[in-house]
C-alpha cells in the first residue's frame, strides 16, 4: 500500500457517513462518464468495466437506505436508484450512450444534494467550534 493509498484509506476510516456518499456518488458520476467515453470509443470490455462499477456503488448505497426511518425521501432515493441501474444496464446491453445521458443528470442532481448536506454540517461544525472557542 503506497502512503497514499493509507491517507485515503485512513481519510475515509475517519469520515463521517455524509462524506462517505458524498465520496461514492463522485465514483459513480465518474464511472458513468467513464463508461460513455468506452462506449463512444466501442471499447466494450472497459465499458462493462466502468458500467459495473457505477452499477456496484449505486446497488450498495440503494441497500444502505434505511426505509423505515427515511420514509418518502428513502422511498424516492431507491426509485431514483432503481432507474438509474435500469439505464446502466441498457446502456451496457446495448452499447448506447443514450441510457447513461439519461442517468447522468439524476445521479448529478442527487450527489449536489449530498454535497450541499455535506457543506452545510461543515459549516455547522465550523461554527459550533467557533463557539467553544476552539481554533479552526
Amino acid at each position: 500500500m503506497t502512503q497514499y493509498d493509507a491517507y485515503r484509506k485512513a481519510a475515509i476510516d475517519t469520515s463521517d457517513s455524509v462524506h462517505i456518499v458524498s465520496l461514492l456518488l463522485d465514483g459513480a458520476v465518474n464511472f458513468m462518464k467513464a463508461a460513455r467515453a468506452k462506449i463512444e470509443q466501442n471499447d466494450i470490455a472497459g465499458r462493462g468495466l466502468y458500467i459495473g462499477k457505477a452499477t456496484a456503488i449505486i446497488s450498495e448505497l440503494m441497500k444502505a437506505l434505511n426505509m423505515e426511518e427515511g420514509g418518502e425521501i428513502a422511498a424516492y432515493l431507491r426509485r431514483l436508484y432503481e432507474f438509474i441501474l435500469d439505464r446502466l444496464l441498457k446502456a451496457n446491453i446495448k452499447g448506447e450512450t443514450n441510457p447513461l445521458d439519461e442517468a447522468l443528470p439524476v445521479l448529478e442532481n442527487i450527489r449536489a444534494g449530498w454535497k450541499d448536506m455535506e457543506r452545510s454540517r461543515a459549516q455547522a461544525d465550523s461554527a459550533s467550534a467557533r463557539a467553544v472557542g476552539m481554533a479552526v
